[in-house]
């Protein structure tokens, strides 16, 4: 009895699993996500912020009904900077791709929150009286960030964000925060 007992038990978990599973399986696929909005960057000689763009590409896979996990490779552009207080016209830009793991997971209906991270490979170029034209430096380092928004429909919401950008190297610090706006769509 106690065996036919667990038996039954385990088919009916299995059972109730099966709708879970098929709606979690509609939700994984591809994505395309763009953002907008304000970089700033406060790292001895730069105390600066501009407008920042982004865009990222990636692939979700559902891992609970409300919980999806993938990957991503994106471009960001964060504008340019001027040092602080410099007599020497020092002008800072910076752009890179990242290529990272992210995460979708709803809290309700249509509210969700966000997480990412991944390697950044910035690309830096500086600008001032000191330098023979423009001087490029790479730097390879790290991003993370969070986020929250709202769902429209299973492919389309709109969130505000938070990143933060790891692009030091060669004694300088031209790592930005980014709050921005973004919206994606999901196919």
């Amino acid at each position: 009895m106690q065996k036919s007992l667990v038996v039954v038990s385990l088919a009916t978990l299995g059972f109730l699993a099966v709708p879970v599973a098929s709606q979690a399986a509609d939700t994984s696929g591809f994505f395309i996500n763009g953002n907008i909005g304000q970089a700033s960057v406060n790292e001895n000689p730069f105390d600066d912020d501009d407008t920042a763009f982004g865009a990222n590409i990636g692939y979700r896979w559902a891992v609970a009904p409300a919980a999806l996990i993938g990957i991503e490779a994106g471009y960001i552009d964060f504008g340019s900077f001027d040092a602080a207080s410099s007599p020497s016209n020092i002008k800072a830009e910076l752009q890179g791709w990242n290529v990272g793991a992210n995460g979708h997971f709803n809290v309700s209906e249509s509210w969700y929150i966000s997480g990412r991270g991944g390697w950044f490979r910035g690309d830096r170029k500086f600008k001032g009286d000191f330098f023979p034209g423009d001087v490029n430096k790479n730097t390879d380092g790290w991003y993370a960030g969070v986020g929250f928004g709202y769902d429209f429909n299973p492919n389309a919401s709109i969130g505000l964000n938070y990143d933060y950008y790891k692009a030091d190297g060669n004694h300088i610090d031209l790592s930005p925060d980014v709050v921005s706006v973004s919206a994606e769509y999901r196919f």
